[in-house]
């Protein structure tokens, strides 16, 4: 098995380091960033010092140390690249040789690489790169633009209301969904008097601009400037896709190796590397393939430059460059009936001297696709002989196409007639992929039908009343006084979704093993686990479905209010999501792909209290914008719904009081029960034994926690 992945990979190692410029010469130009002196400061430490300045009232400390660490993040960032860069010049791949021995040159050539990044980084960043080395949290914080929330709000403070507006905008870009951010750019444009144009993405890159550009001298017919920007974004694009794969090869997270042979073999060790390496390169195309925001990737983009060009070439009477342009273009989407039309019509300008056949898709995506292609090959096989699982996406959709009035006529001899060009239609919402029935018998006595899907203007939901009493609430408030932490269910983060609200959260078995320790009472705890199942067997029976839903996860959750943050508040406590798919307003659409939790299929909202003023409920069209339904929060009350696309839903801001409730997600498939909640069972059957007397445990139910 190690020669079989082993081999394919020493083969494939000149591709995992810095490739090629294919598009562009090497020194295209790029935006310098200004040197500071001293050493590179870290930027998660930067960033948290802005982020506590903020919460103290610092507004202008919170500038300096949030800018400085947007600063430290690109430098880190350039300098990374430029020493991968550096180095693969200076120390060029050994070929393998022959007999024993024959991967010892590439192994010294690659040790001689890996002893220049760390020279060079050092001396660059001006002490050792560990101190560079970030938590996941605050990677993500930075990939989803979170300092640009701080500061847009920290300028506004300080009313520089023109940086707040570039702040706000930047955050909005990568975070579409966000209504705060959308009303408070609003209200910045009404006060300055600013267009939507003129708004400054901070963070844009620059292949994406020059794309921009393209397309908006493209639809005003002017396709020599639209040819010069598409060119440019293609370059930059390569460019990007070159630091994208630079910087993939960092520190991977290694949890199940120890090396030098003592647990897995040194080759085994390195393949398992490389091979993260290599998936994350692989999937560059996904991130330079869109703008942030876009939950979605829009895998087009790359072969829409060419699709403009070979009709931009032709309206400019280089038909070669047409020709190439096209076929390209097919490399991607080789049953493109519309681009195959036009191979053929260009073909019949050429001139009679130039063989047809001779003119071939241009290099640089040809040799873009041969590489990506290589790497999804080897990637399934070592998936298999490494033992993880990988799906390939499709990257080349054909959604989000050119979509213009301009035609290549169809044919050789046909003038005037037309070739479609890509459509691309607005999609539709998601469809369920079960039967969808719902009205079934509530269960319970006492329990109040309010409203069905029709009336909730939607679909699979269901609004009750009276689930829990007000005796119950009441428990349950003590057993949340209790045994709530403050960012439980949340990564530890105290304000994950607003800065201006506190969430705190427990799950089942937290509020069992506090039973036992007897900081709340343990009825009380097992009140938590009875009201869930009640929820669960309600949900199951209502929706009428054939098979068992389980629990995918529990959570009692509250959130507060935080004093002094409410003045002229507009955004939401929750922002407009879906529970099982990746919502993107903009194409209205919901991907269901990972990191989204793609296998929960029902949720539901036990509330516990209305002692609080905003927190609504709300759902809304895939826009993330049009709120089709509003329920306030009241004791007992009950909102349930599928988990899907179907069911956009937020909360509206929490502004004064707290607001606790019992939030449950369900599926279908028994793979993904929640392990905690098994867990709780168990000690609810040792509980139940207990209680009959009828088995003598030896067991200390603590243990089992």
């Amino acid at each position: 098995m190690r020669e079989r992945i082993w081999a394919p990979l020493l083969l494939l190692l000149p591709l995992l380091l810095p490739p090629p410029l294919w598009g562009g010469p090497p020194d295209s130009p790029r935006r310098e960033l200004e040197l500071e002196p001293g050493p590179l400061q870290p930027f998660d430490l930067l960033y948290a010092s802005g982020a506590a300045a903020y919460y103290s009232g610092d507004y202008r400390q919170a500038v300096r140390d949030l800018e400085a660490a947007l600063r430290s993040h690109r430098r880190l960032r350039e300098i990374r690249t430029r020493c991968a860069r550096h180095c693969a010049a200076r120390h060029p791949l050994a070929p393998l040789g022959e007999g024993p021995g024959a991967e010892l040159p590439l192994f010294r050539s690659l040790l001689g690489r890996a002893r220049c990044y760390r020279s060079c980084e050092t001396q660059r960043l001006g002490g050792p790169a560990s101190r560079h080395r970030v938590s996941e949290d605050v990677r993500s914080d930075f990939q989803r633009r979170v300092p640009y929330n701080y500061l847009q709000r920290a300028y506004i403070k300080l009313n520089q209301l023109e940086k707040a507006m570039e702040a706000a905008h930047t955050f909005f870009v990568a975070n579409p969904e966000h209504m705060e951010m959308q009303q408070n750019i609003e209200n910045y444009r009404a006060t300055a008097g600013v267009e939507a144009l003129q708004l400054v993405d901070r963070e844009a890159k620059p292949h994406l601009e020059s794309y921009s550009a393209g397309v908006k001298h493209y639809e005003a017919d002017d396709f020599e400037l639209a040819i010069r920007h598409f060119e440019q974004a293609l370059r930059e694009y390569f460019v990007e896709d070159i630091e994208c794969r630079t910087l993939c090869e960092g520190p991977q997270r290694f949890e199940e190796y120890e090396y030098l042979g003592y647990k897995t073999g040194l080759y085994e060790a390195i393949a398992d590397h490389y091979m993260q390496v290599l998936v994350c390169q692989h999937e560059c195309v996904r991130e330079l393939a869109t703008r942030p925001g876009r939950l979605s990737p829009i895998e087009n983009f790359l072969p829409l430059h060419y699709d403009y060009l070979q009709f931009a070439y032709y309206r400019v009477g280089e038909y070669v460059k047409a020709l190439e342009c096209a076929k390209a273009y097919l490399l991607c989407h080789p049953d493109d009936e519309d681009v195959l039309d036009n191979v053929d019509y260009y073909e019949s300008l050429l001139d009679d001297s130039i063989d047809p056949a001779s003119i071939e898709a241009r290099e640089d995506l040809t040799m873009f696709v041969k590489r990506h292609k290589l790497e999804s090959e080897l990637i399934k096989s070592a998936a298999e002989g490494l033992g993880f699982s990988y799906t390939e996406p499709n990257y080349w959709i054909r959604y989000g196409g050119r979509q213009d009035e301009n035609r290549v006529p169809s044919g050789v001899n046909v003038e005037g007639a037309e070739v479609h060009g890509l459509s691309m239609g607005k999609k539709l919402s998601p469809k369920i992929d079960r039967d969808l029935r719902e009205g079934g018998p509530l269960l319970y006595e006492n329990i109040t039908f309010v409203y069905n899907s029709e009336q909730l203007n939607g679909t699979q939901r269901v609004l009750l009343d009276n689930v829990l009493s007000e005796e119950q609430c009441r428990e349950l408030h003590s057993v949340a006084t209790g045994i709530m932490l403050v960012g439980d269910g949340y990564r530890g983060k105290t304000s994950p979704h607003t800065p201006n609200e506190k969430f705190e959260g427990a799950t089942v078995l937290k509020a069992l093993k506090s039973g036992y320790e007897g900081r709340v009472p343990l009825k009380s705890a097992r009140l938590f686990y009875d009201i869930s199942e009640k929820a669960r067997r309600i949900v199951e029976s209502y929706f009428m479905l054939n098979s068992t839903l389980y629990f995918s996860y529990t959570h009692m959750v509250c959130r507060t209010a935080l004093s002094g943050q409410q003045d002229r508040r507009n955004d939401l406590s929750h922002p407009i999501h879906a529970d099982n798919c990746l919502l993107d307003p903009e194409a209205n659409e919901c991907w269901k792909e990972p990191p989204a939790y793609t296998f929960r299929d029902y949720s539901a909202l036990l509330y516990m209290n209305d002692d609080f003023e905003g927190g609504e409920f709300i759902f809304t069209e895939m826009d993330a914008k049009t709120v089709t339904a509003s329920i306030k929060p009241k004791c007992g009350r009950m909102i349930s719904f599928s988990s899907g696309g179907e069911n956009p839903h937020g909360v509206k801001a929490v502004t004064k009081g707290k607001r606790c409730a019992v939030a449950l997600w369900f599926t279908l498939d028994p793979l993904y029960r929640e392990l905690e909640r098994i867990q709780a069972d168990e000690v609810i059957a040792i509980l139940d034994q207990e209680q009959q007397g009828k088995h003598e445990l030896n067991i200390n139910p603590k243990d089992e926690l």
